[in-house]
């Protein structure tokens, strides 16, 4: 007698990734739909030789809508958002491994855990100092105008002083810091004015002869990216020199005025009950004024 005994294949085992916790460093910059992890580094397998149902989920609500795997049973994860380093700078994932989907069948499940290190890219341009931030994840800041003023036919030998301070730009990808090079890209009539690229201070090349105030465009270069840069208005007025204070013609001025007059009505001299009182200062550097 001849007997045949089949064995049936008992789903007994669970699925089994070669990795559970991995950590990828991915750069800001990467670009959206690239690769962050490959399947064969989180591929599982399976004993009983069932298919294998995956499903991505991420620990932290912030991060969910960042990565997304290529399909049910491919776990290739990729982009599928920009990512911004000022958001967030890491990211843990959870990747689960189901040998069944079968609604009251015996479900195995494996997990990997995947670890996300944003990396900070050279993504953003230099920014003058102060600026003012315009957004609420602060990624944009602006900055106001500098001004200064000259005296009229005098060169000064100093670095000028301007407000709201010194001209000085940084770059906002901080921990990566490039150097930054100044340089005058307009407004500088005639060369009056000079540039240190090192620093940002503004001196003079000349005296300054027109009274027009000078607007000068300032540029802020990364020195590893020329197109990675900010422009900013520096106004310098030129004024006449002032060597002496203004003071009265008088130290005491003294008048007279009567009780019920209106609003507005005048104050006479003391001494000249018919003539307003009138108060004068003088200015040396204006003789004839």
């Amino acid at each position: 007698l001849e007997i045949v005994v089949t064995v049936e294949n008992l789903n007994d085992n669970s699925p089994e990734f070669k990795q559970t916790n991995l950590t990828k460093v991915v750069p800001e910059d990467t670009k959206v739909n690239a690769t962050i992890v490959a399947r064969e580094d989180l591929s599982a397998s399976d004993a009983d030789l069932d298919i294998i149902y995956y499903e991505l989920a991420s620990a932290a609500q912030n991060t969910s809508n960042y990565f997304a795997i290529k399909g049910i049973n491919n776990p290739e994860i990729y982009l599928q958002k920009a990512l911004d380093y000022e958001k967030f700078k890491s990211a843990t994932l959870l990747l689960y491994a189901k040998d069944s989907r079968e609604v009251n069948a015996t479900v195995h499940t494996a997990t990997a855990t995947i670890n996300i290190i944003v990396e900070q890219a050279d993504t953003k341009p230099p920014w003058f100092l102060p600026c003012t931030f315009i957004d609420a994840d602060k990624s944009i800041c602006i900055s106001s105008p500098y001004t200064g003023r000259v005296n009229m036919s005098e060169m000064s030998t100093e670095p000028l002083t301007l407000e709201p301070g010194p001209i000085y730009a940084v770059d906002p990808d901080y921990l990566i810091n490039e150097k930054i090079v100044y340089s005058i890209v307009g407004g500088n009539a005639d060369d009056v004015f000079a540039m240190d690229a090192d620093t940002g201070n503004l001196t003079m090349n000349k005296i300054a002869t027109s009274q027009e105030p000078y607007v000068l465009q300032v540029m802020a270069t990364q020195v590893n990216n020329k197109q990675k840069y900010a422009v900013v208005n520096v106004e310098i007025k030129v004024i006449n020199k002032s060597d002496h204070a203004p003071y009265f013609e008088s130290r005491i001025y003294t008048g007279t005025t009567f009780a019920g007059l209106d609003p507005r009505s005048f104050v006479f001299q003391a001494d000249a009950p018919s003539t307003p009182l009138m108060i004068a200062a003088v200015d040396d550097d204006f003789p004839d004024v």
